[in-house]
């Protein structure tokens, strides 16, 4: 499939109601302070157990619910950014969008994962080779047995697959193929987790973390992407985002995850999780006012949210119950981990945060300095022939 956006030149229709009005804005502080929410999330869970916290039984719905409200978050983003590359320039440029990728994810994880080789290398933390060949190949998510250091890489496999195939999705089956494709997923991921975890004992370990068996979260995201506007069309809809006590709704999506029947947990309680954070994400960039909102766009919030990503793949190497060290015992292994992401990102993500930004402007400047049919000069030559030969 070719990368040319002019190969791809006839508008979707679907996209004008698909492309979100605020998305105009490259960056939505809401979104960042979901983000920040949900890395609380992760290292609340990781952080349990260490120092001078206590343990809980409920630790893994503290996980689940910030690296789902990450699956989320990144299919909306993603495909809002497709659809509107779409509606300016006609096309999807598969190579502008992995370029864009490599430079912002590629760095600061090939870095962190050098690191982890060198501290097996010195002796000091148990990885496997076998660990790092999927972590390398961005395939841990259909590993079971990892060492703790790299096991959170399962999640930025997920990730990375998606967006692999989900731009080719869009592209070979149109806006509205993309939807069938996203909103059969959604429906058949239950089956699929449930089929895993019944059927295939041995795969148990990885229920909640194969591609098919959390895609959904991502679709959903994707979902309401794609139908946004659709959505605040309708009259009962907006009502309902404009609710006082529209918050119960996502609260309880969010409180089923703790349930721990497997028939409940994978067949029922994951969606409505999903449901919940589209709806959360949704009420937040359409309806920014309001004491949630403030909290979400505080200056402290959206700084932990564009640290996020550095956060997630750094707070592994500190935040780890089963190690006796002082670095990883609270509160100083959560103040290393900011550390140690606040490092990765000024040193390793700004300047490519930068080139990227660059090249996107140079990309820009050239569609609209492309130089014009020269109609006139044509006109004029075939003037002067015509007088010559008269």
């Amino acid at each position: 499939m070719s990368s040319d956006p002019h190969l791809a030149a006839t508008p979707d229709p679907v996209v004008q109601l698909a492309v979100p009005q605020s998305a105009v804005n490259e960056r939505i502080p809401a979104l960042d302070g979901i983000r920040a929410v949900s890395i609380a999330f992760v290292l609340c869970a990781h952080a349990l157990g260490t120092g001078i916290l206590p343990m809980t039984g409920r630790t893994h719905v503290f996980a689940d619910i910030g690296v789902r409200s990450f699956f989320v978050l990144s299919g909306f983003l993603i495909t809002t950014l497709l659809l509107r590359e779409r509606a300016r320039h006609g096309g999807i440029s598969l190579r502008g969008f992995y370029l864009r990728r490599a430079l912002r994810i590629f760095p600061a994880f090939y870095t962190f994962l050098g690191v982890v080789i060198v501290l097996r290398a010195a002796g000091y933390i148990a990885v496997s080779d076998r660990d790092l060949a999927f972590a390398g190949t961005y395939t841990m998510n259909f590993h079971a047995e990892r060492a703790w250091y790299v096991g959170h890489l399962w999640s930025l496999s997920v990730e990375e697959q998606f967006y692999l195939a989900w731009p080719l999705t869009l592209i070979m089956l149109g806006t509205r193929g993309a939807l069938v494709v996203a909103l059969v997923g959604i429906a058949v991921a239950p089956g699929v987790r449930l089929a895993t975890w019944y059927g295939w004992p041995e795969l148990r370990a990885l229920t909640d973390q194969m591609f098919p068996c959390v895609f959904d979260a991502l679709a959903t995201g994707c979902v309401l992407a794609i139908a946004r506007d659709r959505l605040e069309a309708s009259p009962r809809y907006r009502r309902l985002l404009d609710a006082r006590w529209f918050w119960l709704i996502p609260i309880a999506c969010l409180a089923s995850r703790a349930v721990t029947r497997p028939w409940f947990d994978f067949g029922l309680s994951m969606s409505l999780a999903n449901l919940g954070i589209a709806m959360t994400i949704h009420r937040c960039i359409s309806r920014p006012y309001g004491a949630v909102a403030a909290v979400l766009e505080h200056p402290l919030a959206v700084r932990i949210g564009v640290l996020s990503y550095s956060l997630y793949l750094w707070q592994q190497l500190f935040l780890d119950r089963h190690a006796s060290s002082w670095i990883h015992a609270f509160p100083q292994n959560v103040i290393l981990a900011f550390a140690a992401a606040a490092l990765s990102y000024l040193l390793i993500e700004t300047p490519l945060l930068r080139l990227s930004e660059t090249l996107r402007k140079r990309k820009r400047m050239t569609v609209r300095v492309a130089p014009p049919t020269p109609r006139e000069p044509v006109t004029a030559t075939l003037r002067t022939a015509r007088e010559t030969a008269s």
